[in-house]
């Protein structure tokens, strides 16, 4: 499988090198496809995937043979419609994350205040979602359609093939409640039976006295995504209050991987992680080392 949000991401980096590597600018190469500024630029930021615009582009910088089919490839699969498309009502920000986790090979997450989406029961989501619920303020997706959409992910995330998830989670996501006690309980049963005895999910959880090296305490949440073409970018999505981050460029995106190996290598072990969260169903607290 393939992330169309990602192959925009390609193709944009791809047609920008192209254009730059002739020395025309986004004017001169619109006028030679008879095209605006703002559809290249379109193009060039992963905004729009339109394959008779590529092809135009293509010829007009005389590219052809393997280079062209290579590019057209992408081009055809940036334009490829995922089955979050068919549930708008799940909102664009979970259809961000539908789009990224559906090609990629790996994922690395963060996640300092709640459980994960894509280790949520049902139950824990609703509970989530009622309680962000504003008077008088839109959600920007129907609830019922939001829950439908994380178990969606959830079974991508299972489907053969599918990526390794490793997950570093701040033990106050276990300790604080986020949920009615019931629903805490059943959902930190999940988690563990989730991962105990698998090789594709990992958890580690970084106790609230863990000191990272550097004191290179994190800010936010994130999540780190890798694919399977080398040459597509590794992808970074930073979870703000009210829209994510999207970063590829290399130098932040080492930041973000050089932070995460820090956050893994201040955690509990899996195991520990694991007896961690069995003993926060029975409300008691995790002695490390006992």
């Amino acid at each position: 499988m393939i992330s169309p949000y990602v192959r925009r991401l390609r193709l944009a980096g791809e047609l920008r090198s192209l254009r730059a590597s002739k020395g025309l600018t986004h004017e001169q190469l619109a006028k030679r496809i008879g095209q605006s500024r703002a559809q290249i630029s379109r193009l060039e930021n992963g905004h729009v995937a339109d394959q008779d615009d590529v092809m135009r582009i293509l010829e007009a910088l005389g590219v052809d043979d393997q280079r062209w089919t290579d590019i057209m490839t992408i081009a055809r699969e940036a334009g490829e419609r995922g089955w979050w498309e068919s549930n708008k009502a799940m909102g664009e920000r979970q259809a961000l994350y539908a789009n990224l986790e559906a090609g990629a090979t790996s994922i690395r997450e963060f996640q300092m205040t709640f459980i994960p989406g894509l280790l949520q029961t049902p139950e824990f989501t609703k509970a989530r979602i009622d309680a962000e619920k504003t008077p008088g303020a839109r959600l920007g997706y129907t609830p019922e359609k939001a829950v439908e959409a994380r178990l969606g992910r959830q079974r991508m995330l299972r489907r053969p093939g599918g990526p390794t998830y490793h997950l570093v989670l701040d033990e106050l996501a276990v300790r604080r409640r986020t949920a009615p006690d019931e629903v805490v309980k059943a959902q930190l049963y999940h988690m563990a039976a989730t991962v105990n005895g698998s090789s594709k999910f990992t958890i580690q959880v970084l106790p609230v006295a863990a000191e990272i090296a550097g004191y290179n305490v994190p800010r936010s949440a994130f999540s780190i995504y890798d694919f399977r073409d080398a040459l597509d970018p590794t992808v970074v999505a930073v979870d703000n209050l009210t829209e994510d981050m999207v970063l590829t460029d290399s130098d932040p995106v080492r930041l973000y991987e050089e932070l995460f190996d820090q956050l893994a290598a201040a955690a509990l072990s899996p195991q520990e992680s694991l007896d961690l969260l069995i003993d926060a169903t029975r409300g008691r607290p995790y002695a490390h080392g006992a």
